[in-house]
């Protein structure tokens, strides 16, 4: 039986204020908060490995210029006005962060095939290497932090965190580093 503080919720629901319950991690339904809480703390030290692995290349990319270059990675060349949705951020404020990695030439800017009026964003040769080489360097860093979990959680982590990913609409690393999508 695991303890969850009173703040994290009952099995299937949240916990009155100020109770504590027990509960059968094996096989049972733990609440949405606990898991949100879960999830939260992991993202600290996750966020911290993303951070030290941008700061370990000689581009110098913001956090949210990475994630542009991992979308057009993960996706393929897309319009400025989805990659802006794909981002969750204004059609201008996308022009803006693609011109300051084409000025970079991280990325490459091209009339669409499609549409004359639109413009496709896709990585530069530079972009794939630089998503390649702080991809490898999280890899390596969070291999080395999975090393100290307990074996036989491991593998409730993958089906925990790949449910989670498929939730965010992420799709799975192995399809966009192989050039899948």
């Amino acid at each position: 039986m695991q303890q969850l503080p009173p703040t994290l919720g009952s099995i299937g629901g949240d916990a009155a204020p100020g109770a504590d319950h027990d509960i059968d991690i094996e096989g049972a339904e733990i609440g949405i908060a606990a898991v949100a809480e879960a999830v939260l703390t992991a993202s600290r030290a996750l966020v911290a490995v993303a951070a030290r692995s941008l700061a370990t290349v000689d581009a110098q990319v913001t956090v949210p210029q990475f994630r542009a270059l991992v979308v057009l990675s993960s996706r393929g060349p897309q319009p400025v006005g989805a990659l802006a949705e794909a981002l969750a951020i204004h059609p201008s404020t996308a022009t803006r962060l693609c011109d300051r990695l084409v000025s970079k030439r991280l990325v490459r800017r091209a009339v669409s095939r499609e549409n004359r009026r639109e413009t496709t964003i896709s990585l530069s040769p530079a972009g794939r290497d630089l998503v390649d080489r702080v991809t490898n360097i999280r890899r390596n860093e969070i291999a080395a932090i999975v090393a100290r979990v307990p074996v036989q959680t491991r593998a409730a982590m993958v089906t925990a965190l790949t449910a989670f990913a498929e939730a965010a609409g992420e799709p799975p690393i192995n399809t966009w580093m192989l050039g899948w999508t």
